[in-house]
């Protein structure tokens, strides 16, 4: 009945809210009592405080002003959808705007526990499982929520284990919905390649975002994480593609401008790239990807400032962001500031425990700091965890030749070239060729003569080691000649001779990462 009264009203105030006149949506709905009107009244009162404050922070003249610019209406909504909520006045979507509000404020134990409710009352909104997943730091919050138990529940937990970077849960998660009958749902495929995407599988995440666009061509979601996968691999003219496609969909989409964004950033335009993602930023200021995009294309830009201010909002908008906490360790170590560094590397580490880049980082920052303890545990757990860049070993065996624990470097050394000739990977000469080097003056010291000999012709393949090489096979070759050496016809194998074999590698000296004792 009510919902009748209320019709013309709320029709008309529709129609304002569409175009975006939110007081005016809110002057015709006062006094309407549906609770459909009601919410669209309190909705518009806070989307006319947001959009106020959008335009106060475009007007401001700095990042301190900006930071001061809050919206005027919220208090006066909080008091009035307690009262509500109180005398148990509030539907699904009421609770939901209620949420929102407390969110706002600050009030995150307060959101929390209105968005439960949320789900409770209407379980199949799904603005209110978001929102609720924004507040979730980390898996040990999830098991004290009362969630209802329903379908949506798993999308949800699906979603979460996501973003917390808890991967092999969240891919069971949504093979089980596949199997319960989801499996033509491509926000699940996308979900997943996503989630391929963040434990860094590029080509599964390329195959299956591939497959999503024979599915759907012309879906937009997720477009940019595809982009960013085209980017890492330079796939230069599958993402010239890619831009051009969108922008024939749609160009005034935010994921669009980020694969614009993400285009001219691979053909090195940075000032371009960086324009495109401000555009994404004035299409939706709270979209994380750009503002993250855009700190990497000012610290290419080699603007330190504006980078540390976006990656501050990329935080903002997402503590659990991982790349704009390491983007943040890395200005400040253009800065020269390795204590800033360390606290921000640290937090990158947090969510990504077992992420190489982010160890390796954190070592380099603890050896700058001189505390090199903590940085040969970095190191070595960053090669236990699988070195995606392959220095970690590189770097163990420098501190130990900087701390002249010789045997040690050389096990090091030893094991970085084991790898690198079982992978069958293209390295960089200058490291390889290091290794070799303080192998071959290793063996010579040690009087292992052969192993010494093989390790002096490799060097030889290097411009920056063939010199010293060569004075060694000199030296080795005068020894024979002398006879103080005995010859022998076939040569160990260079990289794993007897005194040295892999049962004696530096896993018992170094011991598991443990980072609580150091604070930055």
């Amino acid at each position: 009945m009510e919902d009748a009264q209320d019709m013309d009203a709320y029709t008309l105030a529709k129609a304002y809210f569409d175009v975006k006149e939110y007081d005016r949506a809110a002057h015709f709905l006062h006094g309407c009592n549906s609770k459909k009107a009601y919410f669209l009244y309190m909705y518009s009162r806070y989307l006319s405080g947001e959009k106020k404050k959008d335009d106060e922070t475009v007007d401001s003249l700095g990042p301190l002003e900006k930071g001061q610019v809050k919206n005027e209406a919220l208090r006066e909504l909080r008091v009035e959808l307690s009262k509500k909520h109180q005398a148990r006045e509030l539907d699904g979507f009421g609770l939901y705007l209620y949420g929102v509000v407390l969110r706002k404020l600050d009030l995150v134990k307060e959101a929390i526990d209105v968005f439960v409710e949320a789900t409770h009352v209407l379980p199949l909104h799904w603005g209110a499982w978001l929102e609720l997943c924004n507040l979730i730091t980390d898996k040990e919050m999830l098991k004290f929520l009362s969630l209802p138990d329903t379908w949506m529940k798993e999308f949800f937990l699906a979603h979460i284990y996501t973003e917390l970077q808890l991967i092999e849960e969240a891919l069971q998660k949504y093979q089980n919905l596949i199997d319960v009958g989801f499996s033509k749902s491509s926000y699940i495929v996308s979900q997943i390649a996503v989630a391929y995407h963040n434990i860094r599988d590029i080509d599964k995440a390329l195959s299956i975002f591939n497959e999503l666009r024979k599915q759907d061509p012309y879906r937009i979601e997720n477009m940019d994480t595809f982009s960013n996968l085209l980017y890492v691999r330079s796939m230069k003219s599958e993402l010239s593609y890619l831009a051009h496609n969108l922008c024939e969909i749609d160009k005034y989409r935010v994921e669009t401008c980020c694969v614009i964004g993400n285009y001219y950033s691979l053909r090195s335009q940075h000032e371009k790239a960086a324009l495109y993602f401000q555009r994404a930023l004035k299409l939706n200021p709270r979209y994380l990807g750009a503002w993250t995009l855009m700190g990497h294309e000012y610290m290419e830009m080699k603007n330190t400032s504006a980078a540390i201010q976006a990656y501050r909002h990329a935080i903002e908008v997402n503590k659990r962001d991982y790349r704009a906490w390491y983007g943040l360790g890395q200005t400040y170590e253009i800065l020269k500031m390795p204590f800033y560094c360390l606290y921000y590397y640290r937090r990158a580490h947090q969510l990504r425990p077992n992420d190489s880049r982010m160890l390796v980082a954190l070592g380099e920052c603890y050896e700058k700091l001189n505390q090199l303890v903590e940085a040969k545990k970095c190191y070595w757990r960053a090669y236990a965890v699988g070195d995606v860049e392959k220095m970690a070993l590189v770097k163990l065996a420098k501190l130990h030749e900087q701390l002249t624990e010789s045997e040690q470097a050389a096990q090091c050394y030893i094991k970085y070239i084991q790898d690198i000739y079982s992978c069958g990977e293209i390295v960089e000469h200058l490291e390889e060729s290091t290794a070799f080097r303080y192998l071959a003056q290793y063996y010579f010291k040690c009087k292992l003569w052969d192993e010494a000999s093989t390790c002096a012709q490799k060097c030889c393949a290097f411009n920056d080691t063939r010199e010293e090489g060569k004075a060694l096979l000199r030296q080795i070759l005068q020894l024979r000649n002398q006879g103080e050496i005995p010859s022998t016809e076939m040569p160990a194998p260079f990289f794993l001779p007897a005194s040295l074999s892999a049962n004696n590698t530096p896993t018992r000296r170094v011991s598991p990462l443990n980072l609580s004792s150091v604070t930055p």
